[in-house]
């Protein structure tokens, strides 16, 4: 029987892929999916086989300017500030636009299931207001629900094995804890506002989903000591972008040096300065260099040297068969592919996701990490390394081949229909 998904997510860059490929999932099973998102997404959503419907109300991105970014993450700031401004601007501060443009949307047309981007916490709020069952979908890691055994995310850590470890993991934890519980009176307001009850700990929120379900691999994530109710891995969504183009290699087909990929972000998160590091790290070396600069760099100048070449877009699938390295900003997406071709990393995180990807990569010995700021010695060295010793691509391929492993590839859409299944057995009479 055919089912009816409603989908919210913002553009940040892997949400967007990773929701189309559960789009293209959901579709070719026979479910209807349409994905409230922003305007700048129309072309992913639809490529995909979903119906694109636009925020109304809640914050819309319109282009790839940096002007039109609500959150802005990448300007200098505080430590965890980056943070900061996410659940001021997309988290807590829009929760009741974002609830108000959900329950409109369930209002015009129904679903059986509301999947929302779990930095969402405003279209929960509209689900439960029409009585639609919640799933929440973490692209990369579980963010809002901690997972024993598993360090909390932001500064990359590692799994605490000393006292220290654990007492720096606390105060990481407290200190998020802390910022989600200032904000807690605008949520509150949110769904006061919706008819939902007040809570007394924001933490609350997010654990209220039908589903917590988490796009990625419990093989890639540090061990758990156990799963919270009702979340669980799905395994990584890696259908490539529909802005993706084709790429034919600029280089001769007898050209035997190796190929490094340069792919850091799709988004804007400031990271020209460290493209051209990397280029001026790579130019006197033996190799070939192909950067893809990405939507958010569209605009972006480099020096670039004799044996690099910079592209818009291309396939990552089809370059990393060729490459030897990827360098990268370590967005989930980027770092699932690379595994999943055995290919060592260069780690660059920028925020977001981005140091926790990477502690997850060096730690088991796939890739080395450096900070964006490297200077040109310590990436050349770094480049060097990747190419020269073999451990590193044997650990890669290891690794890709445990997550490929860890979970079906159908565990999203199973999980999606068997909610369904049971909210509906609730609802028929005895």
């Amino acid at each position: 029987m055919p089912y009816e998904f409603l989908f919210t997510n913002l553009d940040a860059g892997g949400s967007v892929p990773t929701f189309a490929t559960a789009i293209r999932r959901l579709r070719a099973r026979g479910h209807g999916v349409r994905m409230m998102i922003d305007d700048i997404a129309r072309a992913e959503v639809e490529a995909a086989g979903g119906i694109f419907v636009p925020w109304a109300s809640a914050p819309n991105k319109r282009s790839h300017s940096i002007d039109d970014d609500p959150v802005q993450d990448w300007a200098p700031t505080e430590p965890g500030g980056d943070l900061i401004r996410v659940l001021d601007h997309i988290t807590f501060g829009p929760a009741a636009a974002y609830a108000a443009d959900t329950l409109a949307e369930l209002r015009r047309k129904p679903a059986d299931a509301v999947v929302s981007l779990d930095l969402l916490f405003g279209p929960s709020i509209g689900a439960r207001a029409a009585g639609v069952p919640v799933v929440s979908l973490a692209t990369q890691f579980s963010v809002f629900v901690p997972i024993p055994g598993v360090p909390p995310v932001g500064p990359g850590l590692l799994p605490a094995v000393s006292d220290e470890d654990k007492a720096v993991a606390a105060d990481v934890a407290g200190w998020f804890s802390a910022q989600l519980n200032e904000r807690l009176p605008v949520l509150n307001a949110a769904r006061t506002r919706f008819g939902l009850p007040p809570l007394a700990d924001a933490m609350a929120h997010p654990r209220e989903a039908d589903l917590l379900l988490v796009a990625s691999s419990s093989a890639y994530d540090f061990p758990a000591t156990s799963l919270p109710d009702r979340l669980s891995y799905v395994g990584p969504l890696l259908d490539p972008p529909a802005w993706s183009h084709t790429w034919t290699s600029p280089w001769a087909a007898d050209d035997t040096r190796p190929l490094i990929l340069i792919a850091m972000s799709s988004t804007f998160q400031n990271q020209a300065p460290t493209i051209q590091a990397l280029l001026n790290a790579a130019a006197d070396l033996p190799v070939r260099v192909l950067v893809t600069r990405g939507p958010g760099l569209a605009d972006a100048a480099f020096d670039t040297p004799a044996n690099a070449v910079i592209v818009p877009a291309a396939p990552h699938d089809q370059v990393m068969a060729q490459a030897a390295v990827v360098v990268t900003h370590c967005g989930h997406g980027t770092v699932m592919r690379a595994l999943a071709h055995g290919r060592p990393l260069l780690c660059l995180p920028m925020g977001r996701d981005q140091n926790d990807n990477a502690a997850r990569v060096a730690a088991r010995g796939a890739g080395i990490r450096l900070t964006r700021d490297a200077g040109v010695p310590a990436l050349r060295s770094a480049l060097a390394t990747l190419l020269e010793d073999p451990s590193y691509a044997r650990a890669s391929k290891a690794l890709g081949e445990a997550i490929a492993k860890a979970e079906p590839e159908d565990a999203l859409v199973q999980a999606l229909e068997r909610l369904v299944v049971e909210a509906r057995s609730r609802t028929v009479p005895a």
